[in-house]
């Protein structure tokens, strides 16, 4: 028996049409495809090919027509869309993520549960640090934090408490003791030696949306659609829990 024809016993008929798919999505949702690629390529037979970088490089890419068969971008989506690079009516909210401040595992957990709470907190710290927003180019999660200093009024006054590493990652950072706190996406919150705070109340920090459609340039256009669904299918709600987003709803 061929190859060819084993595969089609074995994986059903979808196998026998089998794309590469690829992806491009912002650091957000590294945990969700990280926990999803292996299910998906088993249940559909397509092979997921993700590329995973910062919001703002992600969400040019898309506008410029990098070639990726289902881009994932954070509003606004008013350029995304009118880029001509994405297909308008397969746009699918996947899920929110919110920021959240982190300390190292055992350590007291400050108020974070009001604006003001908030601002005491980084008032009072040695030192922070949170990814790059680059104005606007970086990392979403690093712009997002930004908008809310400038809401607390203390952008200009946190500067010489942030610390940025060049090539140390952020929950590193905080188990060194080198930061008193950590703030990200609650999604990339990956090391064993931290504890999570909890979330930044909504009127400081709205959480981010990701948002998902097919490229009106795909070369895998079965796969790009299997990819879809899949995404915003129970099994991915599932994994967006997991990973501290909540599925399908938009920011409030």
């Amino acid at each position: 028996m061929s190859s060819a024809a084993l595969a089609i016993l074995v994986c059903g008929p979808q196998a026998a049409r089998a794309e590469d798919v690829t992806l491009v999505a912002p650091g957000g949702m590294r945990c969700a495809i990280d926990t999803l690629k292996a299910d998906f390529e088993k249940k559909t037979g397509h092979v997921l090919k993700p590329t995973i970088g910062s919001g703002g490089a992600t969400h040019r890419q898309v506008v410029q027509g990098a070639p990726f068969d289902v881009p994932v971008v954070q509003p606004p989506l008013d350029d995304v869309i009118a880029s001509g690079n994405v297909v308008l009516s397969t746009q699918t909210p996947l899920a929110t993520v919110p920021i959240v401040v982190v300390v190292r595992k055992g350590e007291r957990k400050p108020d974070i549960s009001s604006a003001d709470a908030v601002k005491r907190m980084l008032q009072s710290a040695k030192a922070i640090s949170y990814p790059d927003g680059n104005n606007g180019l970086g990392g979403a999660a690093g712009v997002s934090f930004d908008e809310t200093q400038r809401k607390l009024g203390i952008y200009d006054e946190m500067k010489p408490k942030v610390k940025r590493v060049q090539g140390v990652s952020l929950m590193k950072l905080l188990t060194n003791g080198d930061i008193d706190y950590a703030i990200t996406f609650a999604s990339e919150v990956d090391d064993p030696g931290v504890d999570v705070v909890g979330v930044l109340p909504k009127d400081i920090s709205t959480p981010t949306m990701l948002v998902a459609f097919i490229s009106s340039h795909t070369t895998a256009p079965l796969g790009a659609k299997a990819l879809l669904g899949y995404l915003a299918s129970p099994d991915g709600a599932a994994a967006y829990r997991k990973c501290g987003m909540t599925p399908g709803l938009r920011p409030r």
